[in-house]
């Protein structure tokens, strides 16, 4: 559910991204990629109508070389792509020079495939003279799936091995109340199936690390985002203005720092706003960014679980931020089981709702929530965001996106004080009811307030007035 990616989209950049990447690997072990003479790239549906504000194009095109988008240096991405543009060579999987011309060889065609709104289909010519094609769809959050689904199976079976399946929010909570544990605790039982607590540590470290690293680039990065909108970075400014005088010389000295300086209410509100900002100024930048679930909600769960990290709890260490991070993730699945984290099928429900959900839980277990009241804490947090549709201006992750960040991030702080001062068995809406109602809502919500920036906020204003 936390996969460390590129902006400004995990369904629309990471997404077709990591399909190219799998292209590539099914190329290479039937021998072809060494055959191939041209590709050709169709994007369909919400790729292709809000493609360009994304980054779609780039995406494919870095998948196609071979670049990681986890590791790739960020300042690398403008020059390779220039250097496509200019010269119309691609070096696929960074070996093998073909001809490229994004205008022609990348296709945007509106048309929506029958299985998902996010279609991608790679087209390869021969030498030999063969043509051969394959679909996928970005389906949110980065994952991508193949129509015919051959690892549906292998996942099955890896979770009919997890000690503890879970699908939904009853499963869970019989599952912890049966054999008296929290949810991270839960969660940590069902990963040590997959991985050692080494790894597990290892690659939550290395999610926080790039989470805690945004926070701190975009707080202190000024200037207007690219795409044409003109939008102006707010995190700096509110950074300046809230921080304290105290210096500070790395990511780990701002902590402190933060941590000595005197907030209010009204303080710790912008705090909370600063923080989701700045992830999402940095994601709308192509910058790296952890998907939470998804690139547009990327700024949500940082916020937050700085929020106690330098307002609630001052002696908060790795082990808080690991059970954090734990529930938020359960969370998610449970959303991604029983509804959609995709916009494009679900609005920005799936997105944002989902990320504030997901908050609110993990924030209700650090201050000391039972297993009732964290999916109290998720429900709540959910049920305010229902029917919140995705209609991003010029089909980028600017407006309303980046402020809808901050305001998930506070009402999930909402929603986990809320639930920790009430009594979970006289809850009239469970989880899985606000998970079932969102799924509702989105098969009949209209295409056009599902990230095709045909309605809404997108058509409301022109780009001219930007």
């Amino acid at each position: 559910m936390l996969k460390i990616g590129v902006g400004p989209s995990s369904s629309h950049t990471l997404g077709p991204w990591r399909a190219a990447e799998r292209w590539l690997a099914r190329l290479d072990s039937r021998n072809n990629l060494k055959l191939v003479d041209e590709v050709v790239v169709h994007l369909y549906g919400s790729l292709s109508l809000t493609g360009k504000g994304h980054a779609t194009d780039y995406a494919v095109m870095l998948g196609l070389l071979g670049m990681d988008p986890e590791r790739i240096p960020i300042e690398n991405i403008d020059p390779l792509i220039k250097t496509i543009n200019q010269d119309h060579v691609l070096r696929l999987n960074g070996v093998y020079d073909i001809t490229f011309d994004p205008k022609k060889n990348i296709i945007f065609n509106k048309k929506f495939l029958p299985y998902h709104a996010n279609g991608v289909k790679f087209q390869a010519k021969l030498k030999t003279g063969r043509t051969i094609s394959k679909t996928y769809y970005s389906i949110g959050g980065g994952f991508v799936v193949s129509e015919e689904r051959k690892n549906a199976k292998r996942k099955i079976d890896m979770f009919n091995k997890f000690p503890y399946p879970i699908e939904k929010g009853t499963d869970l909570l019989e599952a912890c109340k049966t054999n008296g544990l929290k949810i991270s605790e839960l969660v940590v039982q069902n990963e040590l199936s997959l991985r050692t607590a080494q790894q597990i540590d290892f690659e939550l470290q290395r999610i926080w690390g790039t989470m805690f690293e945004c926070m701190y680039t975009g707080c202190h990065t000024e200037g207007t985002l690219p795409g044409g909108l003109n939008v102006k970075r707010r995190a700096f400014e509110m950074h300046q203005y809230l921080k304290s005088d105290l210096p500070y010389s790395n990511p780990e000295e701002w902590m402190q720092t933060l941590r000595l300086t005197e907030v209010k209410f009204r303080q710790i509100l912008k705090w909370v706003s600063c923080f989701a900002l700045s992830v999402n100024e940095v994601n709308a930048s192509l910058g790296r960014v952890v998907t939470a679930p998804t690139n547009g909600s990327a700024g949500v769960i940082p916020a937050v679980l700085m929020y106690y990290m330098v307002i609630e709890n001052h002696a908060g260490n790795f082990e808080h931020i690991k059970q954090f991070l734990l529930v938020a993730g359960e969370i998610g699945s449970i959303f991604k089981k029983g509804a959609t984290i995709s916009a494009a099928m679900g609005g920005c429900q799936a997105e944002i709702g989902v990320s504030s959900a997901m908050a609110a839980g993990a924030l209700t277990e650090l201050l000391g929530g039972t297993p009732e009241q964290v999916l109290m804490a998720a429900e709540i947090a959910m049920e305010h965001h229902l029917g919140l549709t995705c209609d991003p201006i010029g089909g980028l992750v600017q407006i309303p996106c980046i402020e809808r960040n901050s305001m998930g991030a506070i009402k999930a702080i909402n929603a986990a004080e809320l639930a920790l001062g009430s009594d979970p068995s006289a809850a009239k809406v469970p989880l899985d009811k606000v998970v079932q109602t969102m799924w509702e809502t989105a098969k009949d919500m209209s295409t056009k307030y599902k990230e095709t920036s045909e309605g809404g906020l997108a058509v409301g204003v022109y780009l001219s007035d930007c």
